[in-house]
């Protein structure tokens, strides 16, 4: 594994996103640290930045108080509270006050499987989860990592409570199609904004949002 750097940020979401694929990323607390292999990925556009509007992003009205971490410097956590029931991680991309992010959708949780599992249990006692399902979809990776708006929105993605490190080579395939569950052109073929390890088990399901057609391509 390599360590990336801020400057691997400063360049638009979507020329991130797939390159994060594959990598480490660890969120570290009092009770223990968690890592996860990322294996699915989403693009948002940024309101300051040229070419296509992005209708599906948060920053397409521009700056407030909750997307405010989106428009700050780039290789810092924007963390959201989403639908009222849990918490998404996103990796600030591109120079600061152009506001375009990574959302981290799916990983592997290869180390600290044991508090992933307990944090994921809190509020279902008794239930069993699945290795595999330990962080599939957004809000399950920020709840195995222990992610939370008022505690890791706004941080650096390198200094603790994060690490975060590249594969030392890309990884050998990677597919790209529509986002999950964002409406409208948006969210069609468009938009083929989200990446995925292809046959990764711990990759979320695909929903299309509301008259979003749902195609995929491989890269």
């Amino acid at each position: 594994m390599v360590m990336m750097i801020r400057e691997d940020f400063s360049r638009p979401a979507l020329e991130v996103a797939p390159q994060v694929l594959g990598a480490r990323l660890s969120a570290h607390s009092a009770d223990g640290s968690v890592t996860i292999r990322i294996t699915e990925v989403e693009a948002y556009h940024g309101s300051g930045m040229p070419g296509v509007h992005d209708a599906g992003s948060h920053a397409r009205n521009g700056r407030t108080e909750r997307n405010a971490s989106m428009f700050g410097p780039p290789a810092h956590a924007y963390v959201y509270f989403s639908y009222g029931m849990h918490f998404a991680l996103n990796l600030v991309c591109s120079p600061e006050g152009m506001a375009s992010g990574v959302l981290v959708r799916a990983g592997e949780v290869v180390a600290g499987a044991q508090l992933a599992a307990q944090r994921r249990t809190a509020r279902r006692p008794g239930a069993e989860i699945r290795p595999v399902h330990l962080a599939r979809g957004p809000g399950n990776v920020a709840q195995a990592l222990g992610i939370r708006r008022e505690s890791h929105d706004g941080l650096q993605l390198f200094a603790d409570p994060f690490s975060l490190e590249l594969p030392e080579h890309p990884a050998p395939e990677i597919a790209a199609g529509p986002r999950v569950g964002v409406a409208g052109d948006a969210g069609g073929p468009d938009f083929p904004w989200r990446f995925w390890l292809p046959g990764d088990p711990t990759v979320s399901a695909f929903r299309p949002g509301r008259g979003a057609p749902k195609p995929t391509r491989p890269l």
